[in-house]
């Protein structure tokens, strides 16, 4: 016997010494074809090569490519565990010529490998081409020798291989084994064709003509060649069986299914326990390619599958949740072939759990209510529309389970009834939607919403991809199309672009098309919190609904955001372990050039605590230890220790995100539930700054912060000042501190010194006239009154000088005006024997107000005010004078 990896490797080992380059599997998210949900054969990595948007690295190519058929118009799902052959996964071997070799050497080399490598018998292979294909079944007769009765000709599209409506297409020759007359079937072509005697093996796409939209077919310059084998199929073959689940792969699968469940994989057990090994497969690929389970797009898809297996691990009765169990057994089976299996090991078993337990409960409580709905309806029946989506509607109970529930009883299910529930919901939902006070301009989404689902967010794993066009927002309006110099909103059924949410500012980059179009992205939003909604401004081109459109994130931009996201983490993490276990997150702004973190705390920090803190995330950045995410129920991460995130909304799941190092727990330094995007490991943040801290409101505090290229220009910056500084003052950078506070000391002396000199100078001469100031005194309404102008007094002296006035004048008043700077500060004083008769306060006011101020206050007896015209301070002195003589 033949094992399926000595299969695997015998075939890329032949084509290898055929000058092939044995290519990678690619992951199974065709990020290259938004119209997939998955990739689904084998040339779909090759996809821009052979349409010409690439130009190949190497002529000849052979893969074994992971392949899932389980969404879209490639849907087996149903099929699974039924049929000999259908598979949610299944892995496609195939050889691939880009405008090197042709249908000569790919017969040849087919032949070569099955008969002589292989060592299939001749007598049991039969071919097909299609039927005006005469230089391919010539080259069948002549290479192999197959008489014409095993050449047969096929006129419909079975043999005739196109990518889409236009493009690159040609015929096909498929190569059929005869497993032999005891299995009822005839061979391709024949009235009992769907039988299971003749079973393809191999298809062998000759891609010779480019398909126009009008109908006609232009040759190729380059024709080329895609073929697709299954390896399930040939395992089948080569291992002596009829049936793909007799293959090595998975009866080891199933062995480990019956051994962990204790039930024979026979009877009406057998379809169950083939469907666990095929969905074991196909779950365990996905979420090892970055699927995730989730209630949208992909996500969605991989659920469904998930709770399929786990609803026949239930009817097998397995009492405790079984899939990930499972999972070494796949590994060992698989993993040396496909590595990424064997490093996703653990977050696969840890999904799987997970979901298979929250399942469980669901499944207990639906099937129980779907026996009650279900008990009088005999065989043939239907169940009521309106019950099954009650069953999910109320109690999470999908539709596909129950169809699939109901099967085995021969009970079917009004789908009809079940879509007009669910359209009747989502009337109410949007009609309450209208209701909620929601800006009216923002309907516009919740229409697209319905229509289309949720954005799919691809850019957790890449920072390009492709999408389509599933609306033209423009002017708050839906539009068809938009063209060069427009700025309209695109939205895509995928993307790679981060929509603005939880703090974290949206994407910026670049969207194109191959018919000319080309646009900046300079935002993304997420209105609902489900679309994501680019901002564009076209400089090429125009754009429609149902383009086809290349995305690409400015990467330096995101790196630069995924760095400061990461650090507010760190920087949370570290205020906790600083201050306490109070402090928690409340709000946040991660930008490209900054990050802005609000947290709870009752004082401000000390420059102490800023250096901790900054300190604490600069040694978890140097430790560069990876950033690991898993997906969990909010009320299972809460209990593992994560954080949720202030002002986040959360669903049935959460991406909890986990950094630095491990603690005496085993924990890691920051866990946290978070959807944004971020570092893979803390080294990427390079290094980390606070620039500043402050209040935002009673109890909460702001810390600004920098991070790589922006916090290191910023300390370059200050070490440019400092050097600045120390050369003003002739000193080195280490002695400026030192050099300063002495000068600082010298300062202040002298403006001791200079303050008394103009003190003793006012007091002993120099007043407004000249002379001293007992000189400058006068009488005014039979009053004596002391008048000064000073320049450069600082204006904190200005009530001692009118406390001198008062004792040498013994009754009267005395105003000072200090002037500096071109601004003006004027006091004034009465003695106790005069307040009775005369206020300082109006005194000082009319002064102010011919010095350009207003107002100036104080007691009677001494008041004091300011204006900004310095240059008038004789006239206030003037004003003061009038005022007091009536």
């Amino acid at each position: 016997m033949t094992s399926t990896n000595e299969i695997r490797r015998s075939f890329l080992d032949y084509f290898a010494k055929a000058g092939h380059a044995a290519t990678p599997s690619a992951p199974l998210v065709p990020y290259n074809d938004p119209t997939l949900m998955f990739v689904n054969a084998g040339m779909v990595p090759f996809k821009n090569i052979f349409t010409g948007l690439e130009t190949p690295a190497i002529p000849r190519a052979a893969s074994s490519q992971k392949c899932v058929r389980a969404g879209g118009k490639h849907n087996d799902l149903d099929n699974v565990g039924y049929t000999a052959r259908h598979h949610t996964f299944f892995e496609m071997l195939g050889n691939f010529s880009f405008g090197d070799y042709f249908k000569e050497t790919a017969i040849e080399h087919a032949w070569t490998l099955l008969t002589r490598e292989w060592g299939l018998p001749k007598d049991r292979l039969t071919v097909t081409v299609f039927h005006d294909d005469d230089e391919a079944h010539g080259l069948w007769r002549k290479i192999a020798g197959l008489p014409d009765d095993r050449i047969i000709r096929i006129a419909t599209s079975d043999n005739f291989w196109s990518m889409g409506d236009t493009g690159p297409c040609g015929p096909c020759s498929e190569i059929f084994y005869d497993h032999g007359d005891h299995i009822f079937g005839g061979p391709p072509g024949s009235p009992d064709e769907d039988g299971d005697r003749f079973v393809e093996i191999w298809n062998l796409v000759f891609m010779q003509f480019d398909q126009q939209a009008d109908g006609t077919r232009r040759p190729l310059p380059k024709p080329s060649i895609d073929t697709g084998m299954g390896i399930e199929r040939i395992a089948a073959v080569m291992q002596g069986v009829h049936d793909n689940y007799d293959t090595d792969t998975f009866k080891a699968l199933i062995a480990a299914s019956e051994q962990l469940t204790g039930v024979a994989a026979q009877g009406d057990h057998a379809a169950s326990h083939r469907v666990i090994a095929d969905h074991l497969r196909s779950t365990s690929f996905l979420m090892a390619d970055g699927v995730l389970p989730s209630n949208e797009g992909r996500g969605y898809v991989l659920r469904r599958i998930m709770r399929r297996a786990m609803r026949h691990a239930h009817l097998l009765g397995a009492s405790e949740p079984l899939m990930h169990r499972l999972v070494p057994a796949l590994v060992t089976e698989m993993g040396q072939a496909y590595p990424e299996l064997t490093r996703g090991q653990a977050l696969i078993q840890e999904v799987l759990e997970r979901e298979e337990t929250q399942f469980r409960r669901t499944l207990d409580k639906g099937l129980k209510l779907l026996d009650e709905a279900t008990g009088d309806i005999a065989t043939d029946g239907e169940l009521d529309g309106e019950v099954a989506f009650r069953l999910y509607d109320t109690f999470g109970f999908p539709y596909d389970l129950t169809e699939d529930a109901l099967r085995a009883r021969g009970i079917g299910v009004d789908k009809a009834g079940f879509d007009a529930a669910m359209a009747r919901q989502k009337a109410a939902a949007r009609a309450a939607w209208k209701g909620s006070g929601d800006a009216a301009s923002d309907e516009v989404w919740f229409d697209i919403a319905e229509r289309e689902g949720a954005t799919e967010f691809t850019g957790y794993a890449s920072t390009s991809g492709e999408g389509k066009v599933v609306a033209i927002v423009k002017d708050g309006a839906e539009v068809a199309s938009a063209k060069e110099g427009d700025v309209a909103i695109i939205l895509t059924n995928q993307t790679p672009f981060y929509g603005e949410s939880g703090g974290q500012t949206g994407d910026a980059g670049r969207i194109a098309s191959l018919k000319g179009f080309a646009g900046e992205v300079t935002d993304t939003a997420k209105p609902l919190g489900r679309l994501h909604a680019h901002q564009v401004t076209i400089t090429a081109g125009d754009v429609a609904v149902g383009d086809n459109v290349q995305l690409e994130v400015d990467n330096a931009r995101r790196d630069r955001i995924r760095a400061n996201h990461s650090a507010t983490h760190l920087v949370h993490a570290a205020l906790r372990n600083r201050l306490g276990g109070h402090v928690t997150q409340k709000g946040s702004m991660v930008a490209e050039e900054r990050l802005r973190f609000d947290f709870s705390h009752p004082v401000a920090l000390t420059a102490e605590d800023i250096a901790a803190i900054e300190a604490e995330v600069n040694a978890e950045i140097r430790a560069n230890e990876p950033v690991s995410t898993r997906l969990m129920s909010p009320d299972d991460a809460v209990a593992a220790g994560a954080l949720a995130l202030f002002g986040e909304k959360y669903g049935d799941e959460v991406r909890v995100l986990a950094m630095g190092r491990p603690g005496k727990e085993g924990r890691n330094y920051s866990v946290e539930l978070c959807g944004g995007t971020h570092v893979r490991a803390t080294g990427d943040i390079g290094v980390f700054r606070i620039v500043s801290e402050s209040a935002v409101s009673s109890g909460v505090r702001r810390i600004e912060a920098l991070t790589g290229e922006a916090a290191r220009s910023w300390l370059v910056g200050r070490e440019e000042a400092l050097k600045s500084a120390a050369c003003v003052i002739r000193a080195t950078p280490e002695e400026v501190p030192a050099r300063l506070a002495a000068l600082m000391e010298e300062r202040k002396r002298l403006e001791k010194e200079l303050a008394e000199a103009k003190k003793a100078l006012a007091l002993g001469g120099g007043g407004a006239a000249g002379g001293s100031a007992a000189s400058a005194d006068e009488e005014i309404a039979g009053v004596k009154f002391s008048g000064q102008v000073l320049e450069g007094l600082d204006p904190k002296e200005l009530r001692p000088l009118l406390d001198e006035a008062k004792k040498r004048l013994g009754s009267g008043i005395a105003a000072v005006i200090a002037v500096n700077d071109g601004k003006a500060s004027i006091a004034a004083a009465v003695t106790d024997d005069l307040t009775a008769r005369f206020s300082a306060v109006d005194l000082v006011r009319a002064g102010v107000e011919a010095l350009g101020g207003k107002g100036g206050g104080g007691r009677p007896d001494m008041a004091q005010g300011g204006g900004p015209d310095g240059d008038k301070a004789s006239d206030a002195l003037a004003a003061v004078k009038a005022a007091l003589a009536g």
